[in-house]
């Protein structure tokens, strides 16, 4: 049974809107564990920066990714497809569907009995998403998987907090590749200001924005960008959550 550390988990959300991404989608093998409850407690929160994981849309279809996945945090949002395998006693016929959004940190002092050490790829499943591929019991599966597209309704969010001098925002709800890998954002008086990834999927800028309105850049893994223009309006707020652009099929 899995002992989850910090949480990580992914989903993939259903809508009428689907998403064209290329990638290698080439199934690959990992193990799978489990960490939380049944109702997810345990799983909120975590390395991503997600917070509350039913409001900002992942639910309970997460998973926590080992160090060789997760990458620093910039793999969080990827979004992946898991099956259960070569375990008859063990496995259920299916698969999941699950987006990153948690870190399963190594166990540095227990090299022979840690899921999660390098050079390992292992997946820290919500509970609920464990039990749809192998029984309770199992503790600990070997898995196939591969990365899939991420589906997701309505555009992306971005929530600034910091201060005046520290602007830190948070992108979450990302459809497409998922991951974020680079972020610009302007000011309504500036140009285009390179930000800095700072953990999980937050990044930010020492610029002075305080006062306009902004404007960002998003390019996830695949090499694609969206660039959404007057996201937040120049009276926006520490704290506050705002909408931008998706990855639609274009």
């Amino acid at each position: 049974m899995a002992r989850s550390r910090y949480v990580l988990v992914a989903t993939v959300l259903m809508s009428s809107v689907m998403v064209d991404v290329t990638g290698d989608y080439s199934w690959d093998y990992a193990h799978a564990t489990f960490y939380g409850d049944i109702h997810g407690g345990g799983t909120m929160q975590g390395a991503c920066g997600y917070g509350n994981l039913f409001s900002q849309g992942y639910g309970l279809e997460t998973t926590a990714l080992s160090t060789a996945l997760f990458d620093n945090g910039l793999s969080c949002g990827a979004c992946f497809e898991i099956q259960c395998y070569d375990d008859p006693n063990w496995c259920f016929p299916g698969t999941i569907h699950v987006t990153a959004t948690n870190f399963c940190p190594p166990n540095y002092s227990k090299p022979n009995d840690n899921w999660c050490n390098p050079p390992l790829k292992h997946f820290d499943l919500s509970m609920p998403m464990f039990l749809k591929i192998a029984k309770y019991r199992a503790g600990i599966v070997p898995v196939q998987y591969r990365r899939i597209p991420c589906v997701k309704t309505g555009g992306m969010k971005f929530e600034i907090n910091g201060n005046p001098y520290f602007i830190l925002v948070l992108i979450y709800n990302v459809a497409g590749a998922g991951d974020v890998r680079d972020v610009k954002v302007k000011g309504s008086n500036t140009g285009w200001i390179q930000m800095t990834h700072n953990w999980g999927q937050n990044w930010h800028t020492q610029t002075q924005l305080v006062g306009q309105s902004l404007s960002f850049q998003v390019t996830t893994s695949d090499g694609r960008m969206v660039q959404s223009d007057d996201v937040a309006p120049a009276y926006w707020k520490f704290g506050q959550t705002f909408e931008g652009k998706q990855f639609w099929r274009i």
